[in-house]
């Protein structure tokens, strides 16, 4: 009985040893297939792993294929080589070479599509690389599969990553990158902490006549950061209403969306529009604009912020102002004074005030909207994009043409945040790396970063960022576009 027991205890250790090894194996096979391949990492480490189980390995066939969200290169082969990747040219050029293995596929697919630019493929002493060029960094990975053994590199087109820096206390910068099925999409914010910092239009040379770079003002003026602003004519002429330092600089005939900035720093979004009067004895006239080209049968008012005099021609008639009073009467080109302004008119503005000699007392009356009229600094622009936190584009209703409110473009905008923070943005467009953005697109991004009310500014090639004098977006004419005014950010 002693000796049967013996036995039977011998036995059922063996068993037992059997069983616990069987099951120690499969749990780490299991493991295996369980573990992710989300990083490159991981699968050079599974791949090494791979190769303790098989020394060599034929390469049968290789295979491409595209749709909307990804692009895929398949690798047929009797068992899983050792391999490795690497990334090159800050993503655009990715590199797997797999060593051990016999290249025995008949032929090689063209690789090619509107994300992969092309596939070279070099034969090694003791295996293969394959030398992968890309229209733009994508996000990538590689993964193994067995029974049929497969290795594949899937590229993503669909995705969407945000980098933040902190500039300087109370300035974050956001660079922006998504991707889907509309393309690739670049945009860039800036989140200004308004207790530490004021926003302040700026004029290029100081005066509405002439253009200059966003980079250039804002070295000009000592400005922490920048960003286009309104729209504006070739010769520097604003086209919407600015107003600086409570003078009007420009104005528009439109009634179009406008950014106030507050005496105290708070901001605004309003629709803004202008009408002028001007009075002298007994006649009155509406004032056609300021500091814009004089037309025809017109009055427009020209002030210090247009330049030193006002370049008209000889068909008309000016009155010098200063102090309410009319102090010089001349035909054209007047020197316009820095403490005054001049009138200037021509056909039947003239002969409304034919009259008007040295001396006669001015009265000049304007008109911006209730919410706007003893706010210090505007910048019309437009249209709207945002309302209480919604999307709200305007562009129909203010009569933008089609060149802005229609398709995507480059963009720039600002918009108010809820936390007595504001959020300047510019998107790159008409690139290959960014498609740009349409204008309700411009409006989601916004709303994503926290935006209550948002305004549109100029865009197209225009549309640039500055912060400490560097340009951190790519404008679309491939360089900086002079313009007419900006938008700077300076410390309290």
């Amino acid at each position: 009985m002693d000796s049967f027991m013996r036995r039977f205890s011998s036995r059922a250790a063996v068993l037992l040893a059997v069983f616990i090894f069987v099951i120690s194996q499969f749990s780490v096979t299991g493991a295996a297939r369980r573990a992710p391949s989300d990083n490159r990492a991981a699968q050079t480490q599974n791949a090494d792993r791979s190769n303790k189980q098989s020394s060599s390995a034929t390469l049968s066939a290789i295979r491409f294929g595209s749709n909307d969200e990804r692009d895929r290169i398949v690798f047929d082969l009797s068992a899983i080589p050792k391999y490795d990747v690497n990334s090159l040219n800050g993503g655009k050029r990715i590199v797997l070479t797999m060593r051990g293995l016999k290249d025995k596929s008949k032929t090689k697919p063209t690789i090619k599509s509107d994300m992969v630019k092309r596939a070279a493929f070099q034969t090694l002493d003791d295996g293969l690389r394959i030398t992968i060029d890309l229209a733009e960094p994508l996000g990538y990975e590689v993964k193994t599969l067995k029974n049929p053994n497969r290795l594949f590199i899937n590229f993503s087109k669909v995705y969407e990553h945000e980098y933040r820096s902190d500039k300087a206390e109370g300035l974050t910068f956001i660079d922006y990158v998504r991707r889907d099925k509309r393309g690739r999409f670049n945009a860039y914010l800036l989140d200004v902490d308004m207790s530490k910092y004021r926003l302040e239009p700026i004029l290029a040379n100081g005066v509405v006549q002439g253009r200059e770079t966003v980079s250039e003002m804002s070295d000009d003026m000592n400005a922490v950061a920048a960003i286009n602003a309104t729209y504006f004519e070739r010769n520097g002429e604003i086209i919407g209403l600015l107003r600086m330092n409570d003078t009007i600089v420009g104005t528009t005939y439109f009634t179009r969306s406008s950014l106030g900035i507050k005496k105290n720093g708070n901001a605004i979004i309003e629709p803004a529009s202008y009408t002028g009067l001007v009075t002298i004895g007994k006649a009155s006239h509406y004032v056609a604009g300021v500091n814009v080209e004089r037309g025809e049968d017109s009055l427009v008012i020209y002030n210090s912020y247009y330049g030193t005099t006002t370049g008209t021609n000889k068909y008309g008639r000016e009155f010098t102002v200063r102090n309410g009073k009319v102090t010089n009467i001349q035909q054209a080109d007047s020197a316009i004074p820095e403490d005054g302004y001049v009138i200037s008119v021509h056909g039947k503005a003239r002969n409304d005030f034919v009259r008007v000699r040295v001396g006669d007392k001015v009265t000049f009356v304007e008109d911006i909207g209730k919410k706007l009229k003893n706010v210090p600094d505007i910048i019309g622009a437009g249209p709207t994009l945002v309302k209480n936190g919604k999307v709200d584009v305007t562009a129909a209703k203010e009569e933008f043409p089609d060149d802005i409110a229609v398709g995507r473009a480059p963009r720039t905008g600002v918009a108010i945040l809820p936390n007595n923070h504001m959020m300047l943005a510019v998107v790159d467009g008409r690139q290959a790396h960014s498609i740009g953005a349409t204008l309700t697109e411009f409006a989601e991004l916004l709303i994503k970063y926290g935006a209550r009310d948002a305004i549109n500014f100029d865009g197209g090639g225009s549309s640039e960022m500055v912060i400490g004098g560097e340009i951190v977006n790519s404008p679309s004419d491939g360089q900086e576009r002079p313009v007419g005014s900006a938008l700077g950010v300076f410390k309290r």
